[in-house]
Order: C-alpha cells, then structure tokens, then sequence
C-alpha cells in the first residue's frame, strides 16, 4: 500500500485491493454511500479553519464585484460550503485562496480537486496572481498588475516531451522571481510560451488514442482498417455510460461518474486542439489501452511483468500518478468516485481486460438509468 495516503484514503485503497468485490458487490458498495467521498467543503475547512468562514468568503467576493447581488453570492458561496456543488472557476478558486490566505500548494491542490488540473505556470494570468499569492500581496494589487501587462498570443500546439519541458523552463524561470519588476520581465520573456491548453497532456491524449484508432498494431489480434471517433467511442469508450444529458433522477455517485464524461464530440474538439484533456479522459484512455504502447520514459510498461495483486496495483498506481503529475493533474485518489473505479479496474485478473472489469461495474452503477 502506498505510505502517503491518509487513514480514509488507506482504507479505500485496502477495500479496492483486498475486499473480493464482484462487479455487483462494487457498484452495491458505491451507490450505498459507503465510500468516504472526498469533498470540495471538508478539504477547505482543513486548509483553513475560519470561524465564520461563509462570512469571510461573502465578504471577499462581494468585494471584488460591488455590483454582483450580495444575496446571490453569499447563496453561491453557501452552496460551495455545504457540498451541493464546488466551484468549476479556476478564478473563483484563486480568490478563495487570497481570501484565505492560503499557501500555493494549498491552491495548487484545490485547483487539482475541483478543475482536473493545479496551477499552470504557462498561462500568463496564473502565474502573475500566483506569485502574488505567494508573495502575501492583495488579489486586488494582483489584477492591477496584470491589467499593464501585454497579451499572450497563445500558444495551443507544440511536441508532448517539448511541452513538459517548456512547462519547466517557465515554472524554474518562475522560481527565481522576488520583485514586481522581476515578475515583469519573466512574464515578458516567456510571452511567446504562454497558453491556455496543458500540453503535455495531449501527448498522451494522441499516444493512447492512436492505439484505439489503428487496431493494427503489435497488441491487435490482426489487421484492420483504422477506426472513426465515433467506433472508438462505440467500441472502448462508452463502457455502459448513459448517453444524454438529463441527469435529475441520478444519484450522487451517477452524477460524479456521468459529469464530463467524454463523447465523439468532445473528443474531435480535444483533438482539434479546441479544448483542453480532461483527467478523467487519460484516466480512461489508460485502463482501455492498459498502458500498452508507452515504449520509454518513467511510466512505460515493465519489461518483467510483476506477479502478485499486490505488485500489479501497486505498479498501476506508482505508473499512473507519474503519468498524471508529468501533466500537472491530481494524483489518484481512492476517495474521488472515478479514481475508485479506475482502481478497481486495474485490479482486473490477469486473464480479464481492465476495461471488461470497468465496463461490468458501471452497468450495475448504471443499472436503473436508460440512455436518452
């Protein structure tokens, strides 16, 4: 068992591993609320143990927009705390820590629990209010600031292992950073680099895509014409998701599950470059393909297939989380709803598809739900 996990985490992770669930008895398990989710509202109580922390917050967002009804943001931001939603603005995340005060790491870790990804230090307006969060300055001085700067043009295209490694010359040119007109001349100099999409992200996005559209590589049984979008999502991704986006009679674990799943539309866009890769779609990608494919580098298959569950998990988890950290996102996490079924997947038999074990749990997750 991994020995960075909290109590709960462990826990999840010893159930997965070690409680003998049948896809029956795992999806049971889901829908009768027995997993210990991991909330939105628990994490920034954590982080920051405010006594009125629904005031403070009001107060801040208030604030910022004079003109927004207060009634309305207080109702927002109460929503947010008592768990019936989490922010989906990466903005609004950004003011919630300089409303706090919190550190960036703690940011950084809110952003990867609510958005898929943490801070992007390639993307101008990030890195500029980041490094006034960490130098204790004001959101409000932080807008100033960016307000003088020049626009990036945007960069939206470029090799995978170039992007990991342009992602690092910014963020160490980034680091080194200790005054405004520091910050000025790093946000000048990286101009050209700025952008909005994670790069590297995409280099697995295509790598493990490629595998699904041209069957007719090594781990194919024979050769066959390359696929459409439209048979990969047929054939791999759908795994007995409900298609439609009526979702008023799914419960909690339902609506976790369903929320961004991807279709043939989505994936055109992600390919053409119009939108950004979502976590839960490499999460995917990676148990349908099982890793094969990945040739070199620190998350390629073993070329010694390890033996036991215990090694299997494990080699999955530790494959998984560098993959996922190389491209800025949350490492898994046995108490978000997907890592959990990913998890399970990967248990699978030797003998058995990871993707088969998926696609058995998520018709009975499914059940009582038909496709539009």
């Amino acid at each position: 068992m991994p020995k960075d996990l909290t109590f709960s985490s462990a826990a999840e992770y010893d159930h997965i591993l070690y409680g003998q669930m049948t896809p029956a008895m795992a999806a049971a398990y889901l829908r009768d609320g027995k997993i210990a989710l991991r909330s939105f509202s628990e994490t920034l109580r954590e982080m920051a143990p405010v006594p009125d922390l629904l005031g403070c917050l009001t107060d801040f967002f208030t604030a910022l927009s004079p003109e927004a009804n207060p009634l309305s943001v207080r109702r927002k931001i109460r929503n947010w705390l008592s768990g019936k939603y989490q922010p989906s603005s990466r903005e609004d995340l950004f003011c919630i820590a300089f409303a706090l005060g919190l550190s960036e790491q703690q940011l950084n870790h809110l952003l990867c629990l609510c958005t898929d990804y943490g801070i992007q230090y390639r993307n101008g307006w990030e890195l500029v209010f980041t490094w006034f969060l960490r130098s204790g300055r004001s959101y409000q001085q932080a807008r100033a600031f960016y307000d003088t700067l020049p626009q990036a043009p945007g960069l939206e295209r470029v090799e995978g292992r170039e992007a990991s490694r342009l992602t690092q010359e910014v963020y160490s040119d980034f680091l080194m950073v200790q005054t405004e007109e520091e910050l000025r001349a790093c946000y000048c100099r990286n101009l050209s680099r700025f952008g909005s999409l994670h790069l590297r992200a995409y280099y697995y996005f295509d790598l493990y895509l490629g595998l699904l559209i041209r069957p007719s590589t090594p781990w194919a049984a024979k050769e066959e014409p390359d696929y459409s979008l439209e048979m990969v999502m047929d054939t791999y991704l759908s795994v007995h998701i409900p298609r439609g986006r009526k979702r008023d009679n799914y419960s909690l674990i339902q609506r976790l599950v369903k929320q961004n799943w991807p279709n043939a539309t989505s994936v055109k866009n992600i390919r053409l470059h119009k939108e950004d890769v979502p976590r839960k779609l490499l999460l995917l990608l990676y148990v349908v393909t099982e890793n094969v494919g990945v040739q070199s580098g620190p998350y390629a298959e073993e070329d010694e297939e390890p033996t036991t569950l215990e090694e299997r998990m494990e080699d999955h988890w530790w494959t998984l989380n560098a993959l996922l950290a190389d491209c800025g996102m949350a490492p898994l996490d046995p108490r978000n709803a997907t890592d959990w079924l990913i998890l399970y997947a990967i248990c699978a038999d030797p003998d058995q598809a990871m993707s088969e074990r998926l696609e058995q749990v998520l018709s009975f997750v499914f059940a009582d739900i038909e496709s539009e």
